[in-house]
Parts: structure tokens; C-alpha cells; sequence
């Protein structure tokens, strides 16, 4: 089993910056890769950012430019800074952890608001 636990979320204004962390726990070895994903009122789930065991990244087309996933392995924790936020960037973000097997594991998920 692997815990996961978001923060960082919360209101900033349009052309602001946060940064999400998502703290794993529990059986951490096995996970090949953790990512980032959001959901927006009304709308279904979709990714942000991942980054693999191996370092290797991918950004959805909407990120690209503006977000940036990182990682201190010795925290365990994963990071997305977000730059430039919109108002279409509001939602809420959660963290995702996928282990070896193919078993992910999703956190409770940190809200971020992006005012105009």
C-alpha cells in the first residue's frame, strides 16, 4: 500500500505561482511513477505532469511552458511548481502513484483557485 498526501493548494491570482507537494508513504519502493492530475468542476480528470523512477517527464499541452515536476527522493515527495496560473487552471489537483504491478494510488486531492 502507498499513502499519499497533498498540499500547497489554494487561491492565488491570474499570472501567480504555487507549488503542490505530494508526500508518499507506505510500500514507496515499488512505484515506477507519480504524477499529477487535476479535475475541474464539471469536467472529467486529466493529467497535469508525471515523472517516471527513471526521470523521464511528460506535461499535458496546457503545462507545458508554465508547470514543473520534480522530485526529492529522499522526502519522498514529489513537487509541481506551477507559474503564470489562469482561471482555467482552477481545480482539484491530486497526486497519483503507480507501482510496479500497475496498482495506482491516488491522494485526497488539494484545491487550487485562480482568480481573474
Amino acid at each position: 500500500q502507498v499513502q499519499l498526501v497533498e498540499s500547497g493548494g489554494g487561491l492565488v491570482q491570474a499570472g501567480g505561482s504555487l507549488r503542490l507537494s505530494c508526500a508518499a508513504s507506505g510500500i514507496i519502493f515499488g512505484i515506477n511513477a507519480m504524477g499529477w492530475y487535476r479535475q475541474a468542476p464539471g469536467k472529467e480528470r486529466e493529467l497535469v505532469a508525471t515523472l517516471t523512477k527513471g526521470g523521464s517527464t511528460n506535461y499535458a499541452d496546457s503545462a507545458k511552458g508554465r508547470f514543473t515536476v520534480s522530485r526529492d527522493s529522499a522526502k519522498n515527495t514529489i513537487y509541481v511548481q506551477m507559474n503564470n496560473l489562469k482561471p482555467e487552471d482552477t481545480a482539484v489537483y491530486y497526486c497519483k502513484a503507480v507501482d510496479q504491478l500497475g496498482t495506482a494510488y491516488w491522494g485526497q486531492g488539494t484545491q487550487v483557485t485562480v482568480s481573474s
